[in-house]
């Protein structure tokens, strides 16, 4: 089993980039609860279900498209309600490719996996403002978990695997904002650090644990309730540091043990899509 991540090994993987002041960001967190949002549930295979977002800025000028990729961002009519919010996008200077508001519910989880393998054309990065959060709302990537608190600009480099939660809730509300790389992002690059205050190394799994963990499923499989046995397995990403794909690994392993070699197969490619691996 892959040894316990410290916070400086993820650090090329998440960071914060600096403080907001902090009445901006109560109003701004005041104008994601309040607008009148087209919220969408996207990415289907991606979630356990809880994940809806809008968009502010992107190519069609549409709130409600949601689906992200390469282009000039436009605003979106939400943002004509979200003067802050516009305010410091625009202050900000980036160049931005999408902007989005992500919504996350109470015991709602976005699977291990990465993102931008479809986006090869050109250099982009993104950035997180959190906006409404819990302690139980957090990221998990490397083996590591942290809490994206309020505040502060973060830094996520999606093209490493990662998982996030919401445990307990409230609703997590993150402004998402993909942006190319240009001298204004650059510059805001230059502050990126990540407190180890801020970083959880999550513990090991031994083997026993895991095959515990898999009975645990196969009892559940065997009552009928096979996707709760799934989504059992999924979930291991948030208690424990693991390999990248495990999870997957013992789902198909549990069909395959329940001489379902469909599912099983549906499992493996999963694991391809999601984790943008080599077929």
């Amino acid at each position: 089993m892959d040894e316990q991540r410290s916070p400086a090994d993820v650090s090329g993987q998440v960071a914060q980039l600096g403080r907001l002041d902090p009445q901006v960001v109560e109003r701004m967190r005041h104008e994601a609860l309040t607008v009148p949002a087209p919220w969408k549930a996207e990415y289907g295979a991606y979630q356990s279900g809880g994940w809806w977002t809008t968009s502010l800025m992107n190519a069609s000028g549409d709130a409600a498209d949601v689906t992200i990729g390469d282009c000039t961002a436009r605003p979106t009519g939400l943002l004509d309600h979200m003067p802050v919010t516009a305010e410091l996008l625009a202050s900000m200077g980036l160049s931005y490719m999408w902007v989005r508001l992500a919504r996350l519910e109470p015991n709602a989880f976005l699977w291990e996996h990465r993102d931008y393998d479809e986006l090869t054309s050109t250099e982009r990065h993104r950035l997180h403002i959190p906006l409404h959060t819990n302690a139980t709302a957090f990221l998990v990537t490397g083996g590591v978990k942290i809490h994206m608190t309020a505040g502060r600009i973060w830094q996520l480099t999606p093209t490493y695997a990662h998982g996030v939660c919401n445990l307990l809730g409230p609703d997590r509300i993150h402004l998402i904002a993909d942006v190319y790389a240009d001298d204004a992002y650059r510059a805001l690059a230059e502050r990126a650090h990540l407190p180890a205050s801020t970083a959880q190394p999550l513990p090991a799994a031994p083997k026993a644990r895991l095959a515990d963990e898999l009975a645990a499923a196969r009892r559940l499989a065997d009552l009928g309730h096979t996707a709760a046995a799934e989504r059992l397995l999924l979930r291991l990403i948030y208690s424990f540091s693991l390999p990248e794909g495990t999870a997957y690994d013992l789902i198909t392993q549990l069909h395959t043990a329940l001489g379902d070699a469909e599912a099983a197969d549906r499992w493996t490619q999963a694991k391809t899509k999601l984790l943008a691996l080599t077929s």
